[in-house]
């Protein structure tokens, strides 16, 4: 089994055997967020930069000892008022802004009336093992802090996720076939990850987990469909 760079900056997975073959797409455009409708792509990966503002906000937020996360269905008539519905925002208009236009772009893209929206301060790891999510798609992006890891679809044992793990670590279940084969969004890149419920993408969910080694507070935005 292989990797192969392509011209447009993904990186496709061959397997000789009828195994699903599946690839990752980079993009430094929002644009690159509508391959995810392509059959053989199950993570597709915007790769922005955070403006200093939203980084400014972000930092404030997570010093707000009162803030202990939010968790919501946001529907599409209240994207323009989120104040209304997530009061914690209100001192920090430019992170909400960035939220905003996350979420629009996530509504309008799958054509959904709400979503599931998950803003969460996290000073330890979330989820320490790799799984996959029993979702069609989840978009995440790391305002703070050190990003989701993940691995390349060929790289993984599926055998070895959840109770297949027989309870030991990532790093002596077998789950991981190669070494240095873990990837890290980075802080303020915005991705899609397919799930198992995405129609046709069965045993195919993007395998992903919490960093482990977290030296600092972290601010995760996640939406779900469905």
């Amino acid at each position: 089994m292989n990797a192969v760079a392509l011209s447009d900056g993904s990186a496709i997975e061959r397997e000789h055997s009828d195994l699903l073959i599946r690839r990752t797409v980079f993009g430094s455009a929002a644009d690159c967020l509508v391959d995810i409708y392509q059959t053989d792509v199950n993570l597709a990966v915007w790769q922005r930069e955070l403006s200093n503002s939203v980084k400014k906000n972000c930092l404030s937020l997570l010093a707000d000892r009162h803030f202990t996360g939010c968790r919501l269905v946001l529907t599409a008539d209240k994207i323009d008022s989120l104040d209304d519905v997530m009061p914690e925002l209100l001192r920090y208009p430019d992170l909400r802004r960035d939220i905003q236009l996350l979420a629009d772009m996530f509504l309008t893209l799958f054509g959904l009336e709400r979503i599931g929206l998950r803003l969460t301060p996290l000073k330890g790891s979330m989820c320490p093992k790799f799984h996959v999510d029993r979702v069609p798609c989840r978009l995440i992006t790391t305002y703070v802090g050190k990003g989701t890891e993940w691995l390349p679809h060929h790289e993984v044992d599926r055998s070895k996720l959840g109770a297949g793990s027989n309870g030991m670590s990532d790093s002596v279940s077998g789950i991981i076939s190669g070494d240095g084969c873990i990837q890290t969004l980075a802080s303020g890149e915005v991705a899609l990850l397919k799930g198992e419920m995405w129609e046709g993408n069965e045993g195919a969910g993007v395998v992903h987990r919490s960093p482990l080694v977290v030296p600092e507070d972290r601010l995760l935005l996640t939406f779900d469909v469905g």
